[in-house]
């Protein structure tokens, strides 16, 4: 639009003077040519006219070209603002970083006694919603009672929100409970609402229960599912959400289900996903962009996570931060430095995320120097405050390299109290390492701190027994009994054929089970003609090496392994995810299976990756 310009000589009726402003202002585009209308409406009065002063206000308060600050000063000078006005700027500063400012106006409202209409709480209800303010939630839902408006969907379903959003889910089911005509997005809020505060059964039964599902019902479902770790539940509704009619898959419901691949390990149906998005050109956002990258370098193809974020053309800190995350699982410490550094003379600023994966990749490739260079130009040079995670990210550093003293010397000069993944970090070290003085003193810290955690005992105990002490060893278990607390059974997943295979350690309920241990008996007699011994000493059992034997063979990776060796063709790329660090004997045993059968097998445990290959892992048994 060319510059407004008005002449002394350009005289219109009153009727076409106010057609004309009020062209001129649906034609405007910028707060320039706004200011020449303004100007203009004070000079021939027509600002006193209340169409054209609630259509200049609208631009002012509502157009991304707009200036609130602006439309505040015009509505000040308004000496009786309609309700339009009055929501025009309540509705402004909802959508703001000061929605504080719509409960100051509406208090005003209050004060001059101005009418409310149907669209004066949704716009305030969406200021509650940015500040999570539930006593000024509680007490305009009191005026809309009072004041009749109790029965507006619009107004309802902005009270669900702001309750769901809030957490306030007894106040938000009351409501919901309460309606007597629900549209779906009634239903979506009280989804959204569970899932975000973790209730996952409460959001399956209002799922269940909703008449007609859109997208976001299911995306947040998805979303939930993610987040609450059940990403084999997030994939069953993935899997019911491209059956049901009329549902068009967008970038969020991709991602969320992309990220359950990830967790899962489950490569055939992310690579579906990403072929989905090629074959419908959908636009690779930066979310997107992230949880292709991680997806990939979490089912073990980091080549594939490479050409993704190579592909992707503008690439942000999140973007950046993932693909160094990636070489970071899978322990290639050059390349996740080399990329940093890429990154900053690309003109990208690394944030606390991005070195917590660097430090993350200097600890699993045992990169002492570096992370400590890292770590110490990340608050001098960059000006980030180190996290307790950065701090734990140090202390594996340092742990797993055997350095102790420097280990406590910094847990020690930390400005936060440790916690008990810090403690469990040097814990840890010290089980590796055999320091068992100090991984008994440490223990001892962990069992007190983190009481519920049923890892903390074992690796106590396991110290104890390691030193041979097979009372205190037993006392820990007990302890841990009388607490009630469990030990995390371990789980390894296989995918074959599109299909997820789950084994538990000593599992004897896969349907193929009798097939797999007549295999197993056939690779272990293959083991021992390769010299290979178990290695008893993680197991903390008093038991007779022969029961000892017994145990350690059927552990869940184990199983994985041989299941995949008989029902996969002879040369095929075996993939494992396992929820816990894998053992030394269990490392031992798939080094040499991949040697004996000529077998690529990835696997990834509860830190990082290990690629096993003619007999050796990337790992370089350093894990």
């Amino acid at each position: 639009m060319a510059p407004i310009l008005f002449t002394a000589t350009s005289q219109f009726s009153s009727e076409s003077n106010t057609a004309q402003t009020l062209h001129l202002l649906q034609r405007c585009s910028n707060m320039e040519e706004l200011k020449q209308i303004h100007g203009q409406m004070l000079k021939t009065g027509l600002v006193l006219d209340e169409i054209p002063a609630s259509k200049l206000l609208d631009f002012c308060a509502s157009s991304n070209s707009g200036n609130l600050a602006y439309a505040r000063m015009v509505f000040d000078r308004i000496q009786r603002p309609n309700i339009f006005m009055w929501n025009t700027m309540i509705r402004g500063y909802s959508n703001s970083k000061e929605p504080e400012e719509a409960l100051f106006l509406y208090h005003q409202m209050l004060c001059h006694s101005v009418p409310h209409n149907a669209y004066t709480f949704p716009f305030l209800l969406k200021a509650c919603s940015s500040m999570s303010v539930l006593e000024e939630t509680n007490q305009i839902h009191a005026h809309i009672i009072k004041m009749g408006f109790g029965s507006e969907i619009y107004t309802t379903n902005s009270l669900l929100n702001v309750y769901s959003k809030s957490g306030d889910m007894n106040s938000a089911r009351l409501l919901f409970d309460q309606v007597a005509e629900r549209d779906t997005v009634s239903w979506n809020s009280m989804i959204d609402g569970y899932t975000k505060c973790g209730e996952m059964e409460m959001a399956y039964e209002i799922f269940n229960y909703m008449p007609e599902r859109n997208i976001i019902s299911w995306t947040s479902m998805i979303s939930g599912c993610v987040r609450a770790g059940k990403p084999k539940e997030a994939l069953n509704l993935f899997h019911r959400m491209q059956e049901a009619a009329g549902i068009k898959l967008d970038n969020v419901a991709l991602a969320g289900t992309l990220q359950a691949c990830a967790d899962l390990g489950a490569m055939d149906q992310g690579k579906w996903i990403h072929a989905y998005i090629r074959k419908n050109k959908i636009e690779i956002d930066p979310i997107l962009g992230c949880v292709l990258i991680d997806m990939y370098a979490k089912c073990g193809d980091l080549e594939e996570a490479i050409k993704v974020f190579m592909g992707i053309k503008e690439k942000g800190v999140s973007v950046w931060t993932a693909m160094i995350s990636g070489y970071a699982i899978h322990g290639c410490g050059k390349e996740a430095l080399e990329l940093i550094m890429k990154m900053q003379t690309a003109g990208v600023e690394p944030n606390q995320m991005t070195f917590t994966a660097i430090l993350t990749a200097c600890s699993h490739a045992g990169l002492v120097h570096e992370g400590k260079l890292l770590f110490e130009c990340m608050q001098r040079i960059h000006g980030l405050k180190p996290s307790i995670e950065h701090y734990g990210c140090m202390v594996k550093l340092l742990g797993r390299a055997g350095l102790f003293k420097e280990a406590e010397e910094l847990i020690g000069n930390m400005p936060i109290k440790p916690n008990a993944a810090i403690w469990g970090a040097l814990l840890n070290a010290c089980h590796i390492h055999g320091n068992l003085e100090l991984g008994k003193q440490i223990g001892k810290i962990l069992i007190q701190e983190d009481a519920g955690h049923g890892g903390r005992y074992i690796h106590l105990a396991s110290i104890h027994a390691a030193a041979g002490e097979w009372d205190q060893a037993a006392r820990v278990r007990r302890q841990m009994k009388e607490q009630g607390v469990s030990k995390l059974p371990g789980c390894s997943v296989i995918g074959v054929d599109g299909t997820l295979h789950e084994f538990l350690a000593g599992d004897g309920s896969h349907l193929h089970i009798k097939e797999i241990n007549h295999m197993w008996e056939q690779v272990l007699k293959r083991l021992r003609e390769e010299g290979y011994k178990p290695k008893l000493g993680d197991l903390l059992l008093d038991l007779e090496d022969k029961d000892k034997e017994t145990a350690i063979h059927h552990h869940s990776e184990k199983l994985a392994v041989t299941f995949g060796l008989i029902s996969t063709k002879p040369g095929m790329t075996i993939r494992i995810i396992k929820n816990l660090r894998v053992c030394e004997d269990c490392h031992t045993v798939i080094k040499l299976i991949s040697k004996i059968y000529a077998r690529e097998i990835v696997m990834r445990d509860r830190t990082r990756f290990h690629l096993f290959k003619d007999g050796n892992c990337t790992c370089g048994d350093y894990w």
